[in-house]
């Protein structure tokens, strides 16, 4: 009977723990749980890897550089990886072997820098370009598949959700693609410059604009379902998570936003920094009830998602653009001050860095122990434990 007993609770307290996780993102686009597919992660931007189990708090200060792979200029852009390879942005696309870092082929058509990270789904890689066009490329080959052009450059790195690309422009417009043929489903004008990735999540389009206009957008049909407007520009990319949406401002406090999905109701907002140097241009990354974003004046910050209180802040030596990445408790970000930072996710406490030759704009990608960024000292880096750590 105390076996039957201790059987019972021990099912309770895993359906509580079940029942009090993060909902999973309703539109996860992943063939493989070592995948980290698009720009933070997954359509809802979350920035959190669930499925991380090689690296951790206590394993993590052995990380090693794996690999690096020089481009042809600054890497601005994220990095994403799908079935053991990386797809990265520079001066050109690049496709790099997962474990060696050995170039499997390029796309030099892109009229300048790709800062936008590619998205890669059904072997196909989704990218925005300077010459104002979305392409579509073959993940195997690099080969465009086709290509749709838009009114000014293409900064915001795509979603794709149920066979549909979802992409910002400078030109004001979101535009949702046939992701298969790149035939125009619909557009929406959000009235100034989009930066910002679409969050994607329950049939819902979330995407701010230059201008502080934000917009929830029926996915299906581009109809606006709420706005609301900010004092301040919205640059960064919303993320999603248990019904609400938080969005970070790029002006002073209160510059963090908890909005309900379903409304656009204020649920909850906080101030990380009142002067310049605290702006947020950097996206939030959402894991376990905590909300992860940098701010330029150099820190990360960690705030309840519920309430938004301030549970903890690391500073690091310049501005923090990149976004934080979040995996099996530790919390991965970049700085201007040229280092990779891996911070323990519950205290903030700094748990490794390596510095690279400038400052870090990428935000990190983890996929099957490995963290993959970029650096504008013009190198793609692959992290790992070396091989005396296990």
């Amino acid at each position: 009977m105390k076996t039957a007993a201790s059987c019972v609770v021990v099912l309770l307290l895993l359906i509580a723990s079940i029942a009090t996780a993060q909902q999973p993102c309703s539109d996860l686009q992943h063939t493989s749980f070592t995948n980290w597919a698009q720009f933070h992660f997954d359509n809802c931007l979350t920035g959190f890897n669930p499925f991380e189990s090689i690296l951790s708090p206590a394993t993590v200060g052995n990380l090693t550089v794996k690999w690096s792979y020089t481009t042809g200029s600054t890497v601005f852009s994220s990095a994403t990886v799908v079935n053991g390879v990386v797809y990265v942005g520079s001066d050109s696309v690049y496709a790099l072997n997962a474990s060696t870092g050995v170039k499997l082929w390029s796309y030099t058509n892109t009229g300048g820098n790709v800062d936008p990270a590619p998205a890669v789904v059904n072997g196909m890689v989704y990218v925005g370009t300077q010459d104002h066009r979305i392409v579509a490329l073959n993940a195997s080959t690099g080969a465009q598949v086709w290509s749709y052009s838009t009114g000014d450059i293409v900064d915001s790195s795509p979603a794709v959700a149920n066979g549909v690309v979802y992409i910002g422009s400078e030109d004001s417009y979101v535009y949702a693609l046939d992701a298969s043929t790149g035939a125009l489903l619909w557009s929406y004008s959000l009235g100034n410059q989009v930066f910002a990735s679409p969050a994607v999540a329950n049939g819902v389009v979330y995407v701010g604009s230059v201008d502080g206009n934000f917009a929830a957008l029926d996915a299906a049909t581009g109809t606006r379902l709420w706005g609301r407007m900010f004092n301040s520009l919205v640059i960064a990319s919303a993320a999603v998570a248990n019904d609400m949406v938080y969005v970070g401002v790029y002006g002073p406090g209160p510059n963090v936003f908890a909005l309900d999905a379903s409304s656009g109701a204020v649920l909850w907002s906080a101030s990380v920094s009142d002067n310049v140097r605290g702006y947020v241009y950097s996206s939030p990354a959402v894991a376990n009830g905590v909300v992860y974003v940098g701010c330029l004046d150099g820190r990360v910050h960690a705030l309840n998602a519920s309430t938004g209180a301030k549970l903890w802040n690391y500073r690091t030596g310049n501005q923090v653009v990149s976004s934080p990445a979040v995996a099996n408790g530790v919390v991965y970000v970049g700085s201007y001050d040229n280092n990779v930072y891996a911070l323990n996710a519950s205290t903030g406490d700094k748990l490794w860095s390596y510095a690279t030759g400038a400052g870090v704009y990428s935000s990190p990608a983890v996929a099957n122990g490995v963290v993959y960024v970029g650096s504008k000292d013009h190198n793609v880096y692959a992290f790992a434990l070396n091989h005396d750590s296990f």
